[in-house]
């Protein structure tokens, strides 16, 4: 296959009227260029220009390689800035994998945002309590309560996290608020993920160190945390949630937390993608968004005026 330097000295020589000439502009010596025509017309079996001490004359082949030359060179110098002004602007289709309360919550509406701030992204949100192969799915990143487990996966945090356990006033009216962690084994416990716990670990927040674990009596099961999310809001249990998926609520009084000073495992919010090289800068720009936001709403839900601690 011909070499596109070849091409262009080619159309260079023809464009300037001289291989000298298209060899200073091309930062070669005049034997160089010459070696490199010859090169190309033995490579195509065929002539291309006839010499002259002045000038140089296309043959019939010459004239049409030529214009197809041009066209070719114009089409790689095209795709060229077209990546260069990528680089600049992003633009293009941001696949972004999550899970489902994370994603409703949170990236949705980042998503959105980012969409209307950056006209030339198109998004697609995929939303999956299973952990999806970013690589063979095509997903630019994923935003994942603890983060990335492959190898060929990079992490970067995007806030901290807890579990907590709630529950809706009117089932602590009913049936009673929990004194321990051993009195869950007397209440409905509302129960989410693909691979469900029957026992659920607690560490305090008050004695470092301190760990119990109590198995617990599932009669809600759903496979993702939004279904676990509404079954704890209409009253029907006790959840394990994400500290970030029932923040709003804990706030405004629609969830109670149930035994505060006992935590589930910790595990950080994080947005992981395949690699650092070449990151497309439709995707850096959007975990950047994602980084502010979460910043902006730990302030206000956890900071000095917040009313709950994380």
């Amino acid at each position: 296959m011909t070499d596109l330097a070849d091409m262009q000295l080619f159309v260079q020589a023809i464009v300037s009227g001289s291989l000298s000439a298209a060899g200073r502009i091309l930062h070669l010596s005049p034997a160089v260029a010459s070696k490199r025509l010859s090169r190309l017309e033995e490579r195509l079996r065929v002539r291309l220009v006839q010499r002259t001490s002045r000038r140089l004359a296309l043959t019939e082949e010459g004239a049409l390689y030529f214009e197809r030359c041009q066209a070719i060179l114009a089409d790689v110098a095209e795709a060229e800035a077209a990546l260069a002004q990528g680089r600049q602007e992003a633009s293009g289709i941001l696949r972004v994998s999550a899970t489902v309360a994370l994603g409703r919550r949170w990236v949705g509406p980042a998503l959105a945002d980012f969409a209307l701030a950056n006209p030339k992204v198109a998004v697609h949100l995929s939303l999956s309590d299973s952990i999806v192969d970013l690589v063979d799915g095509r997903f630019d990143c994923a935003v994942r309560i603890g983060g990335a487990e492959d190898s060929r996966l990079v992490a970067r945090t995007l806030a901290e996290n807890r579990r907590v356990l709630c529950a809706a006033p009117s089932y602590l009216a009913r049936r009673g608020t929990p004194a321990s962690p051993e009195d869950l084994v007397n209440h409905d416990c509302i129960v989410a993920g693909w691979l469900p716990a029957v026992e659920w670990a607690f560490c305090s927040l008050q004695e470092e160190g301190r760990e119990t674990s109590v198995r617990i009596q599932g009669r809600f099961v759903a496979d993702n945390g939004e279904q676990a999310h509404d079954w704890v809001l209409a009253g029907l249990g006790v959840a394990r949630l994400s500290i970030w998926d029932v923040a709003a609520e804990l706030a405004d009084g629609r969830l109670v937390a149930v035994l505060p000073e006992w935590s589930g495992k910790s595990a950080p919010i994080q947005a992981v993608f395949p690699t650092r090289q070449f990151l497309p800068l439709r995707t850096r720009r959007f975990i950047d968004l994602l980084v502010e936001r979460f910043a902006l709403a730990r302030a206000s839900l956890f900071g000095p005026k917040g009313v709950l601690p994380l």
